[in-house]
């Protein structure tokens, strides 16, 4: 693979889908820096909320940016290297993972301490000032924080010195770890120049930038700008700023169960060896290491919007196939995506144990559609929007959320074990109407006390309950998703069709 293949136009593009440099003329100029550390804080104290209260809720929710090493969709599927990271952490520890994705205004500290997520997994480096309002757990990286200039600037510093002698402005968020070093090296005598660019702009959006020839010069980790580097020209390394800076996610103060899981967890994953002091690695972890920070299919598309989203869409290859039918059928075609997502991860071809085949696992004895014609992707989205439209109907007199999910249990477990459940929750005096109480008759139904007496027998309760929860989860992602699109698009951006923004160093 040529690994350096992007043309002007192209990263012109991926710059609109970046961010507008607009965002960094109307930054400059008003944010003089004061060179005052940035200091970042929170209003709330956090709340009770620890892995107890995770376990018994069952969902880890992970606060992140949208961007190449923090979490990204791809074909439709959710990539991503802290995503696969916490991903298998959740897994050992039986909790699904909902991703909660950050708008531009909205501050991560304050998700965390208010419960809304419960790690922010951000590729954030450990600092004094994000010790002051959150615990971080044990690295699981370390990483060096270097200079990168435009190809087009004449005459780049290699070292400090020279580069306190060039007066060349360097482009960082205040709110950075970037900024914070350089305010310790002019501290240290370095008569440096720092160029606030605009809290929208994350490290990706200002390499961009400064391959066009927009900015002179920023700042990134190393494992950063070398992925990257990869894929666009434009860039060139300068001098190390800071070394071995450790990358760890961000919990609750108060969570100390949680921390302590987590860190065992990473242990197994990272450690450094005393008698080097080198890092050792699992497999696993180098190989996640290879997958986002060198040379990869998911990266290579990352970093090619002609690719990623002229030809796929914002969501996954099916974008217009599901809108199209979605629309005749008076569905939310995020839904519809969330359900493909999930039954099949997108693969049309797909067969599961029970027979079930195509993008929404149809059951073919179930329908009338030739059963060839179910591996058509268009058929099988329209056969399995119908069903779940159906299942929508039925459940019409309900509010929307249990309407919702009593619609996706059914698709999942069928009409049968729903109408068990139901009546298990008359038989203890719950209401059959709302889903929490379903979701416990469901596991109770995987009880011999409880299934011997059922019309339909044993189910695999814990199913439905999981496929209704991750499917929602998954959909509150796309929606966030498709908020940061279309706010972009409000701003100004034209031709664009999905985002890629906000990593925190």
């Amino acid at each position: 693979m040529n690994t350096k293949t992007f043309s002007s136009r192209k990263l012109t593009f991926l710059a609109l889908i970046l961010l507008s440099f607009s965002l960094i003329q109307c930054q400059r100029g008003k944010d003089a820096p004061d060179r005052t550390r940035s200091g970042l804080l929170t209003q709330y104290e956090p709340i009770e909320r620890d892995f107890a209260e995770i376990k018994a809720g069952g969902v880890l929710r992970m606060i992140t940016y949208y961007s190449s090493n923090t979490y990204f969709l791809n074909q439709g599927l959710e990539v991503g290297f802290e995503y696969e990271l916490l991903r298998e952490f959740a897994r050992e520890n039986d909790l699904a993972l909902e991703v909660i994705i950050l708008g531009a205004d909205e501050n991560p500290f304050d998700l965390l301490n208010q419960g809304i997520g419960d790690v922010i997994a951000a590729n954030y480096t450990i600092t004094d000032e994000r010790r002051e309002v959150v615990n971080f757990t044990r690295p699981y990286n370390i990483v060096d924080q270097i200079v990168v200039y435009s190809a087009d600037l004449p005459n780049r510093p290699q070292t400090l010195e020279e580069l306190s002698e060039s007066r060349i402005p360097i482009s960082v968020r205040r709110n950075s770890s970037y900024y914070n070093r350089l305010v310790e090296l002019i501290e240290e005598g370095y008569d440096l120049e720092i160029d606030i660019i605009s809290e929208n702009m994350d490290t990706e959006a200002a390499l961009v930038q400064l391959a066009n020839g927009n900015l002179r010069a920023t700042v990134a980790d190393d494992n950063m700008f070398h992925a990257a580097n990869r894929y666009m020209e434009g860039l060139y390394e300068g001098p190390v700023i800071a070394e071995a800076d450790t990358i760890a996610w961000a919990i609750r103060k108060n969570a100390p169960d949680l921390e302590s899981r987590m860190n065992r967890y990473l242990y197994k994953h990272f450690r450094m060896v005393a008698e080097d002091d080198r890092p050792r690695r699992s497999t696993f972890l180098n190989i996640l290491r290879r997958k986002y920070f060198e040379q990869s299919r998911q990266m290579a598309e990352y970093y090619n919007p002609d690719w990623q989203y002229q030809s796929v869409g914002i969501i996954s290859p099916y974008d217009d196939m599901v809108r199209a039918v979605s629309e005749n059928l008076g569905l939310d075609w995020l839904l519809i995506t969330a359900m493909i997502a999930q039954e099949s991860s997108f693969n049309p071809d797909a067969k599961s144990w029970a027979g079930a085949v195509g993008l929404m696992q149809i059951m073919p004895q179930f329908v009338e559609t030739p059963y060839e014609e179910l591996y058509d992707p268009y058929t099988n989205i329209q056969v399995g929007s119908q069903i779940i439209k159906d299942h929508l109907d039925h459940y019409a007199y309900m509010d929307s959320t249990n309407q919702i999910a009593f619609a996706l249990a059914t698709y999942n477990v069928g009409m049968g074990h729903m109408a068990d459940a139901r009546r298990l929750a008359i038989d203890r005096n719950r209401n059959p109407n709302e889903w929490e109480n379903i979701a416990d008759a469901l596991l109770m139904l995987m009880q011999h006390r409880y299934y011997q007496n059922a019309r339909y027998g044993f189910a695999r309760g814990i199913e439905p309950v999981r496929y209704v929860e991750e499917i929602m989860n998954r959909y509150r992602t796309y929606e966030a998703i498709l908020a940061l699109a279309e706010q972009q698009q409000r701003s100004g951006l034209t031709n664009l069709v999905g985002p890629q923004i906000s990593r925190r160093p």
